[in-house]
């Protein structure tokens, strides 16, 4: 038989949870016509604006090939344009269309009652300190470069991390 600590697993808890919020979130932006993929997609593009395919690809974290044909539909759904790079023509960037800004409005407030439901019987204070935790982590394990951009939104005042996740 297989056998680990699974109770006191720090990578675990993470997993676990992450798997439960992207599996919430997901089920919601079904409701809405959105994968969770297109979701990620237009998350970071509110993030960093225009990127390269390769960009997007790195922080996804998928292969460029799967990148691809999720960036195919939604540039046919007409979510998404290409353009020419103005710094170098050989590559084209990634934007979002006016048309993805009714989708990303949907999926914004399908983030919203996620993490509502997410947060329920957690105090700002725990909040607070469960931002910290999840930072000192990440930092202890990657070193801080111009991809690792958090996402911030508001909880009763307090900002707390809401990266892509």
């Amino acid at each position: 038989m297989l056998e680990y600590d699974w109770e006191n697993s720090v990578g675990h808890w993470v997993c676990a949870t992450s798997h439960a919020m992207r599996r919430a979130l997901s089920d919601c932006l079904t409701d809405e016509g959105m994968t969770f993929r297109q979701w990620e997609v237009l998350a970071w593009l509110s993030v960093k604006g225009g990127m390269s395919q390769a960009e997007l690809s790195d922080c996804l974290g998928i292969e460029p090939h799967t990148v691809t044909g999720v960036l195919r539909r939604m540039e046919r759904d007409g979510w998404l344009e290409r353009r020419c790079c103005e710094t170098d023509r050989r590559k084209n960037q990634i934007f979002p269309t006016e048309k993805s800004e009714a989708v990303w409005s949907r999926a914004v407030a399908c983030c919203h009652r996620v993490r509502d439901q997410a947060v329920q019987g957690i105090s700002a204070e725990e909040l607070v300190q469960f931002k910290k935790t999840c930072e000192t982590i990440r930092s202890n394990l990657v070193k801080e470069d111009a991809s690792d951009v958090e996402l911030t939104v508001q909880i009763e005042d307090e900002p707390v991390d809401a990266t892509p996740a």
